[in-house]
């Protein structure tokens, strides 16, 4: 099974390897545990370690755009980090300033997008931030307890869902975003369907670590966990504005 994230997919860099060779996998689950380090070999350590240097990146340019208050910043991130979303999604091998350039775009767009919401509807970053952690929070822990079971007919119904609603949001650019009862239930599936991506990127990034993928690759894992992360925040942070555009 390939994750529904491009960044994990397209038979680049460790996306490459066969997650199917059982033997290969019962001596990665088998052998004494190691650090990257040692075995030149990704771990979950490194991917966690990647992702919060990015996410710092992110917040650091993100709270001076936000002060900043300047839309000319955020058209830069959404342009730059549009750019550099592609070239790091199909770049064969893994570039960490790339990746870090990558996080610096996004904080630009976040920063200015954040600050545009916020002074139409004040605190509602820090509910949309609240809410983000909340679903990654919840969705991992139904994802380790396996009460959430990856298998093709989910990643199936996830890449159809998201297809459907990318030609939702292409509709929407010339039409605009409904209103009402079907504009709120729109947004939830939105949120629904970006955190039900997570469990395609977690199960896809513990695969490819019994897989044995050089440690490098963990900032690609950690771009492709960033990228989901990113689309969940933004999709939260409009549920948030229309419920409270409602009230």
């Amino acid at each position: 099974m390939q994750s529904s994230n491009p960044v994990l997919t397209r038979g680049r860099g460790f996306a490459a390897m066969n997650p199917n060779n059982t033997d290969s996998l019962e001596a990665a689950y088998a052998a004494p545990s190691a650090g990257g380090v040692s075995t030149g070999r990704m771990t979950i350590e490194d991917v966690v370690m990647r992702t919060g240097t990015l996410f710092l990146v992110l917040v650091a340019v993100g709270s001076v755009a936000y002060g900043a208050n300047n839309g000319g910043l955020a058209a830069i991130g959404i342009f730059g980090g549009f750019i550099l979303a592609m070239v790091n999604s199909f770049k064969k091998s893994v570039s960490p300033a790339l990746v870090i350039a990558y996080a610096a775009f996004e904080g630009l767009a976040l920063g200015g997008i954040s600050r545009y919401y916020n002074d139409i509807y004040p605190g509602i970053v820090s509910q949309a931030v609240l809410g983000t952690l909340c679903a990654f929070g919840g969705i991992l822990f139904a994802y380790r307890s396996g009460k959430i079971r990856v298998t093709p007919k989910f990643t199936r119904i996830m890449i159809g869902a998201l297809v459907g609603y990318m030609v939702f949001g292409l509709i929407t650019l010339f039409t605009g975003f409904p209103g009402g009862s079907t504009g709120t239930l729109i947004a939830v599936a939105g949120v629904a369907l970006a955190t039900f991506f997570l469990v395609l990127d977690f199960d896809q990034i513990e695969k490819t670590i019994a897989a044995g993928a050089p440690r490098n690759e963990s900032w690609r894992s950690a771009f492709g966990l960033m990228v989901t992360l990113v689309w969940l925040y933004l999709e939260v942070l409009r549920l948030v504005s229309i419920l409270r555009n409602n009230d």
